[in-house]
């Protein structure tokens, strides 16, 4: 499918826009608490989030016990319903005003061979709107997507516009979000999100930004068949903490650390680049932290380490080379070791307070991996879907 050039989309776009400004709606004039149903729900980080925009989450799901289990160590989880979402329907959910759905990202990726929506694991968006159209009457006049940006370019775009087609038939118009967690904390995960809602009316012209950058936009311009909007909010400032922020304080005689025979593999594999950026913060006079993963390089597995005090992307814990290095250097000395579940918890916005139960580092790592940033959702829902929720049946346009 053809891209629109950049300078037609920045002009005027065909999207749908919806709402009076987020501002001039009250964050919650009633101090009423709204209802939402949690699918993909994994260990309750967007009930996390979303409670605190005073919503509660009612009904929960998820397939893996691992998840389960820490979502049980945390929460109370007699909404929690373990299984397969192919088993549930419409009539099994309590009244509800948002649905989220963190569905997952396998085959939107290159690990899934780009199956997209086709694929047995990505593919369960299918059965997340189908749960959606059996309510019926009762379905909730807000749902939130959040998945990988790949879903933007799975397939050329078809499986984004699919997926949108597929709310659009249930009422909801779409509103297309892509948010890097590094905003609001030292991980670099980008993330698209899509807001729905069958509230949404009007339009306006949607210029490009960080928010919803020209791919977005271009996206828009060429289906205007789809019932779009863009909600009016704008990012938050950048958060300045780094790394050092989040690391656990691990003393320099701990086993944790990497011995002398593996730390040495550590620095054989680093190209000259890498090797010149260690040996830089080595020989700073105060101590800094770094993240570094194992790549495959002309078919050799290398060690890269991060220029910036930021973690890559947190995945989940099940190879090595999904697993982050941790690269302690400064004042002459470097130490090497992984990152533990703990540091996993506070990247993903958790406090310290949060419990592993008795499951194994890699097991927490698993579930964290396959979870959401919790500040990040935690904005959109006191930015954008609290006010929402809380504009009742009005019809909400520009000024």
């Amino acid at each position: 499918m053809p891209s629109i050039p950049h300078t037609q989309s920045a002009t005027r776009s065909p999207i749908q826009a919806t709402f009076t400004a987020v501002s001039d709606l009250p964050l919650d004039s009633t101090d009423a608490r709204f209802r939402a149903a949690e699918f993909f729900a994994g260990i309750g980080l967007v009930s996390l989030a979303l409670d605190e925009a005073g919503i509660d989450v009612v009904w929960a799901n998820d397939i893996e016990p691992v998840k389960a289990r820490l979502h049980a160590a945390n929460f109370d989880s007699a909404h929690y319903v373990i299984g397969d979402v192919r088993g549930i329907s419409g009539s099994d959910l309590p009244q509800i005003d948002l649905a989220t759905a963190s569905f997952p990202c396998t085959d939107l990726s290159l690990a899934g061979w780009r199956k997209g929506l086709a694929g047995e694991q990505s593919g369960m968006f299918w059965e997340f709107a189908r749960v959606l159209e059996e309510m019926d009457d009762r379905r909730p006049a807000t749902v939130l997507l959040e998945n990988v940006p790949g879903f933007a370019t799975s397939h050329g775009g078809r499986d984004l516009y699919d997926a949108i087609r597929r709310l659009n038939t249930l009422g909801y118009s779409c509103d297309i979000m892509r948010i890097d967690a590094r905003r609001f904390l030292p991980q670099s995960r980008p993330r698209l999100f899509v807001v729905g809602s069958t509230k949404a009316v009007g339009d306006r012209p949607l210029w490009p930004d960080e928010l919803r950058p020209p791919h977005v936009v271009d996206f828009a311009a060429r289906h205007a068949d789809l019932r779009l909007h863009a909600g009016p909010i704008g990012l938050p400032d950048p958060d300045v903490k780094t790394l050092a922020d989040f690391v656990e304080c691990v003393p320099g005689t701990s086993e944790v650390w990497w011995g002398n025979e593996r730390a040495q593999a550590f620095l054989d594999s680093l190209s000259p680049l890498q090797a010149g950026r260690l040996e830089d913060l080595r020989a700073a006079g105060e101590v800094t932290w770094r993240t570094a993963y194992r790549r495959t390089r002309a078919g050799v597995a290398v060690w890269e380490i991060r220029s910036d005090p930021v973690s890559g992307c947190l995945r989940t814990a099940r190879g090595g080379s999904s697993k982050q290095a941790v690269v302690e250097a400064g004042q002459g000395s470097v130490r090497v070791r992984w990152m533990t579940a703990r540091e996993y918890a506070r990247l993903q916005g958790v406090e310290d307070s949060f419990r592993f139960s008795d499951l194994s580092p890699n097991q927490v790592m698993f579930g964290f991996g396959d979870a959401v940033c919790v500040p990040v959702v935690a904005w959109i829902a006191k930015a954008y879907l609290r006010p929402l929720l809380g504009a009742g049946g009005r019809k909400l346009v520009f000024n």
